[in-house]
């Protein structure tokens, strides 16, 4: 019986039944969309903010009075997208193509508009980056890589907490995404290396609960990195422009002050969260053989060969585009080198990398970007943004630590159904001058890194960040080519470690780090002064 049939014997239960789903995302989709009457707060949110003139320049409607249909229609598109995300109702990639089927259909945008974001840098992107994992594993480097980073290590606890720490601080300053590509065919092979040496007899005895274990610890690890620095992504350059806006601009090093002392804290939160989740769970207590197994197999393979200098010097050069190509080159124009340059330099076979991407998990990513287009363009996320700062006022937590509490769970809960760097554009405007207008020294910096430090935090959903796709799409048993976790274990394991990074934040940002560095004086009164000048 296979990993996924079985696991689904063993009593996925109602989770299995995919025609229920589908019935529930359906009947959620209609209810919102067109039965339930429109909110007076949406009409008049639509109105204010231009939503419905946009819409009639667009030619997608034409009079203001059918903007407020087509934001409900997409707030009844978020519910049924996340039921069928999560439970696979239809098959992942597919309910992906759904989201622009609906925008084309239902008008939702322009149709040249939606193709864009379905075919943007950001899918351009992920397409380079899972190449990139085919090729690493087709010339075995992700052999070397694993014996360079946790060959050292033995045992269990120590590789756990290692790659924990080490991810956390890594993803702070290089593409997290990449290096979730090329270690997550290294955790493969520790695994079967692992379970592989525990296995009685001929057949290998699996361990899904180890599998599981290694591919989150990896993905989280890396997605609390985001902190550390603006390099770990472009949510936090978003930020950092905002401010500029306002004449109080933070430099590469001060970030680091307040963000990068909580990556390696919030990396150690991760491996003793996940130890807790999976110890009565996982079969195979050593991963010594494993990284040992990995260790002989590239001492064997000998000096490094061709095919593995020129993937190696592929791999700096698409970080290096990274850092300094800026925004001329955008994340994807580099990384697509990867499909490129293995079969010009013959170290990869191309049908070999059209087999090994993930295409289920590429569409799925890519209907993520559609359905975060929508949300923007249609003002549903102002509304949804704009109840939730009601919320906010009505409990008194509309200024200092409880205002920076309030928007990081917003901006959390945000970046799971959107982009990390979709949510800080959206809210960052927003959030900015409401820091200002509260009087509190150091706004508008500290909503700003409260709400940019919280897009770190996509754990709960296959949809929020490139990471969850990648470790999904490439995370396969060596021997079967099953996949090692299901969308839902996002769900299972991914929403109380959200919860206890977004207390780490609190905690140890809000309450000690921000208390201990400080704000520089006079950032209040310049952006005031701005914002009241209009010079903005």
């Amino acid at each position: 019986m296979s990993h996924e049939s079985k696991q689904a014997a063993d009593g996925d239960g109602i989770l299995a039944n995919k025609v229920l789903w589908i019935c529930v995302g359906l009947g959620v989709f209609i209810l919102i969309g067109f039965i339930l009457p429109t909110p007076q707060t949406v009409v008049d949110t639509i109105e204010k903010y231009g939503f419905a003139q946009k819409m009639i320049e667009w030619e997608i409607i034409h009079d203001a009075s059918e903007a407020p249909n087509k934001t409900m229609i997409v707030l009844g598109i978020v519910p049924m997208a996340v039921i069928f995300f999560a439970t696979e109702a239809i098959p992942i990639g597919l309910t992906g193509i759904l989201m622009p089927i609906l925008a084309y259909f239902f008008h939702l945008l322009p149709s040249g508009m939606v193709g864009k974001t379905f075919a943007g840098d950001p899918p351009m992107f992920l397409l380079g980056v899972l190449a990139m994992g085919v090729a690493v594993v087709d010339v075995g480097l992700h052999k070397r890589l694993a014996s360079w980073l946790l060959g050292w290590t033995r045992g269990f606890l120590v590789p756990v907490f290692v790659l924990c720490i080490g991810m956390s601080i890594l993803g702070s300053f290089i593409s997290a995404h990449a290096m979730c590509a090329f270690m997550t065919p290294v955790m493969a092979a520790v695994y079967f290396g692992a379970v592989r040496a525990n296995s009685r007899g001929q057949a290998v005895e699996h361990d899904p609960a180890l599998a599981k274990f290694l591919l989150f610890t990896l993905c989280f690890s890396l997605n609390v990195g985001g902190v550390g620095s603006p390099a770990a992504g472009g949510r936090n350059v978003i930020m950092m422009g905002f401010w500029s806006e306002y004449k109080v601009p933070m430099d590469f090093a001060t970030w680091m002050k307040y963000g990068l002392p909580m990556a390696p804290i919030l990396g150690i939160v991760v491996a003793i969260y996940m130890l807790i989740m999976f110890k009565r769970k996982i079969k195979t207590k050593d991963l010594t053989p494993g990284l040992a197994a990995i260790k002989d197999e590239t001492r064997r393979m000998g000096k490094m060969t061709y095919a593995e200098y020129v993937t190696f010097g592929m791999l700096i050069l698409v970080v290096l585009l990274w850092i300094m190509g800026g925004e001329n080159l955008g994340m994807g124009g580099p990384a697509l080198l990867a499909l490129l340059v293995p079969v010009i330099f013959k170290t990869t076979d191309w049908k070999k990398i059209l087999g090994g991407i993930s295409w289920d998990a590429w569409f799925m990513y890519c209907g993520a970007l559609t359905l975060g287009a929508l949300l923007k363009e249609s003002g549903a996320a102002l509304c949804l943004a704009q109840s939730f700062m009601k919320i906010l006022e009505a409990i008194g937590m509309n200024q200092g630590f409880g205002l920076w509490v309030g928007l990081s769970s917003l901006s959390g809960l945000m970046t799971n159904f959107m982009s990390d760097a979709g949510t800080t554009a959206l809210l960052g405007p927003i959030v900015i001058p409401m820091g200002i207008m509260t009087g509190v020294e150091g706004e508008p910096w500290a909503v700003g890194l409260a709400v940019a430090f919280s897009t770190s935090f996509a754990h709960f959903l296959i949809v929020g960040t490139p990471n969850n796709a990648i470790v999904y799409g490439l995370g396969i048993y060596p021997d079967t080519g099953e996949k090692m976790i299901h969308p839902m274990d996002f769900l299972k394991y991914g929403l109380i470690l959200f919860i206890l990074c977004m207390v780490v934040v609190w905690v140890i940002g809000f309450l000690g780090i921000f208390q201990i560095v400080g704000f520089p004086e006079g950032i209040l009164e310049t952006a005031k002064v701005v914002m009241e000048s209009g010079a903005h």
